[in-house]
């Protein structure tokens, strides 16, 4: 997969979760249009769950964890070129470790994926 596809097909969902991990819980507005966002893509919770913990949590974790990290809001641009480059070289061994440590890297951020989780089961009519 080349970058604009990875840009076109990941780039809104990708942007629209980020507020995940700023330094302050997000908001109703920041929810409600993750759950808008979601139910575009029309992907499964499981599909979800390996994009928040494969495609995001490693680039995401690392501006989180950092001294001089981006606490109030993200450089759009800056956050696409990240992940960009995470996601072009997840293949492999690399898709294997994340895949081993991504409970460690998205713990800071678990329970507001939880409640995320939640709403977007509510806006599909299943039971949480």
């Amino acid at each position: 997969m080349d970058a604009q596809t990875l840009v076109d097909e990941r780039g809104e969902l990708w942007l629209a979760l980020a507020p995940l991990w700023l330094d302050r819980e997000p908001r109703e507005r920041d929810y409600a249009r993750m759950v808008e966002v979601i139910q575009r893509h029309e992907l499964t919770l499981t599909e979800l769950e390996w994009i928040f913990r494969i495609e995001l949590a490693p680039v995401l974790s690392r501006t989180q964890m950092s001294v001089a990290s981006e606490w109030r809001r993200f450089d759009d641009h800056q956050l696409m070129k990240r992940l960009v480059a995470h996601n072009l070289r997840l293949r492999g061994w690399r898709r294997k470790s994340w895949a081993l440590f991504s409970g460690l890297i998205t713990m800071m951020t678990r329970h507001r994926w939880n409640e995320l989780m939640t709403r977007v089961m509510i806006a599909r009519g299943e039971a949480p």
